[in-house]
């Protein structure tokens, strides 16, 4: 019989849009007596063989229909019910003190005269009772059937205690409890703790013999119940929702035993008030969405003519592959001719030192850096129909050791996408070696390595005047590579006239406005470029006779 016991019970919190007074609990105890036990045993065998099609249960439903000491009562929120020691008390009318107890013995008195009572043993305390402060002194009766330690407890049963004086005797650790479960007034005034207005409500029982009810030793909490202005109703314990009944064990010498049954009875709300109901949320949700846009209103901030902005929220995400542990990044944007930044915003960084972990075979240290910045583009002459150079930023991966000697792991660049949008891009990095062993001894106890003056170097750098760039003789050494993600947003007026007049794009700001075209266009002489190469060295190495041949057949078609 111990197995139909329901053991969870905890507290359960809902959240509700509905409005609490629209709450409804349907409750039921019954005492358990060993021939209501025999007949529900009874009960579930007969119920069982008729499922197999072997008996009846007409012919056994008469047997179990009989119960005794059992009440069901359906709870509204905050709606009282009385007790059988309330009702003595409140006829009294020199007992009531307050005006809500002038009240209650009013309608306890009515009730006596209609002879109208609903409820023997199930009544309740609502927030405004003076027992409302009854769970601080009420004793536990939801219990369960059998309990048994959970499988952690089994293990921890075993595990040898840490001996307490070995711990030091001057610790710098502060012995203070970091979860206040109980707050006081003052603790939570002095906090600045955000504390939301509840109401709750108790659902009682008097469990006591037939014929002796309206002793205070007899109450017990059936039910708490807790709820704010938020919509949060907490309940303790939960529904069974179609599982056992909740044991209920009273104290004293008989130990009579209860079970005890909660059901969410709260009607179903009505489809016209569902609609209506509807129609008040998207009234309101469209009179806060005019409130928004009042708020932010419909001029935003538009770059003067013929000026192109350009916004980077970037993040360093990783680094791999490199040779030494407890990574960190050095960059800074550089920014070609005909654009310039606002003075305040910051167009470098350093990010934090970061260890690494193998993932599938390789170092990689998890950054996340962010940054963000910028520029805005301008051209003073838009005759002149060639394509603007991006900014372009550098970085370089150094390495910290404990000795707080740092080494040049590599170097790298990223030209920023010409396009809006997201882009996720992988830049592999180098570094600078000299030739022998005694410079790579020399990393590896002192630390440091060869550094370039200008790490504009790794590109093509910005005080390059000539027309060939040459690195012979420069060594170099393949390291890791680091991943960047780059939101790329474009902002100019051109774009707006671009789209409301439907014009002909033709300057150079114009054509920044459609990426795709400008895209294309790189595709376009990049493709052409290779194939004038190709056609190049094809003539090269065919014949001359061949050659003349060729140039005779097209002169002969031609004509």
């Amino acid at each position: 019989m111990a197995d139909g016991w329901c053991s969870d019970n905890g507290e359960s919190v809902y959240r509700s849009r509905d409005a609490v007074k629209n709450f409804r609990i349907r409750v039921r105890i019954q005492r358990v007596t060993s021939t209501a036990a025999l007949s529900e045993h009874l009960h579930q065998q007969v119920l069982s063989q008729q499922e197999r099609g072997v008996i009846e249960l007409e012919t056994f439903s008469t047997q179990t229909a009989s119960s005794t000491d059992e009440e069901e009562l359906v709870v509204a929120w905050q709606e009282k019910f009385f007790s059988q020691y309330e009702v003595d008390l409140y006829q009294t009318e020199s007992n009531c003190q307050t005006p809500l107890e002038r009240q209650y013995h009013t309608d306890i008195m009515a009730m006596e005269r209609s002879k109208r009572r609903q409820n023997q043993r199930i009544f309740t305390y609502t927030d405004f009772d003076r027992f409302s402060k009854w769970e601080e002194q009420a004793q536990s009766l939801v219990i369960p059937a059998q309990p048994t330690p959970t499988f952690l407890a089994e293990r921890m049963a075993n595990v040898r205690h840490r001996r307490q004086e070995r711990r030091p005797a001057e610790s710098n650790v502060p012995k203070s409890r970091l979860i206040t479960w109980e707050p006081s007034e003052e603790f939570v005034k002095n906090s600045h703790i955000i504390n939301t207005p509840v109401q709750t409500m108790y659902i009682m029982a008097d469990l006591g013999p037939t014929g002796k009810l309206g002793l205070k030793e007899n109450e017990y909490v059936l039910c708490t119940i807790k709820a704010d202005g938020n919509g949060v109703i907490s309940i303790k314990p939960d529904f069974n929702n179609n599982r056992g009944a909740y044991r209920l064990e009273t104290e004293g010498e008989k130990r009579e035993v209860w079970r005890l049954y909660l059901e969410n009875a709260s009607s179903d709300i009505q489809a016209e008030e569902k609609d209506r109901e509807q129609r008040m949320y998207r009234d309101l949700y469209t009179r806060h969405k005019d409130y928004l846009n009042s708020l932010v209103g419909q001029d935003f901030e538009m770059p003067p003519p013929g000026i192109l902005r350009l916004i980077v929220n970037g993040e360093i995400v990783s680094a791999q592959g490199y040779e030494y542990d407890n990574l960190y990044v050095h960059f800074f944007v550089d920014l070609p001719n005909n654009w310039s930044s606002v003075s305040s915003h910051c167009l470098s960084g350093v990010t934090q030192t970061c260890r690494t972990r193998s993932i599938e075979k390789e170092d990689v240290a998890f950054f996340s850096y962010p940054f963000s910045f910028e520029t805005f583009f301008h051209k003073e002459d838009e005759s002149d129909g060639s394509l603007p150079q991006w900014p372009v930023l550098y970085f370089k991966v150094l390495s910290l050791d404990f000795w707080q000697r740092f080494r040049t792991e590599g170097y790298g660049y990223l030209v920023i996408p010409s396009t809006s949008g997201r882009h996720r891009m992988t830049c592999r990095t180098w570094r600078a070696v000299q030739r022998g062993t005694v410079a790579e001894l020399r990393r590896f106890f002192i630390g440091g390595a060869p550094e370039l003056e200008d790490i504009s170097y790794v590109r093509i750098p910005g005080t390059f005047k000539g027309e060939r760039l040459s690195r012979f003789g420069f060594r170099t050494q393949t390291t890791g590579s680091v991943t960047f993600t780059l939101n790329c947003i474009q902002h100019a007026r051109a774009f707006i006239d671009a789209s409301t007049l439907k014009k002909r794009r033709q300057t150079v700001l114009d054509q920044l406005g459609g990426h795709s075209q400008q895209g294309s266009v790189y595709n376009v002489l990049e493709a052409f470029q290779r194939a004038h190469k190709r056609m190049q060295e094809a003539r090269e190495t065919l014949p001359r006779d061949l050659i003349n041949t060729s140039a005779l057949l097209n002169s002969e078609s031609s004509a």
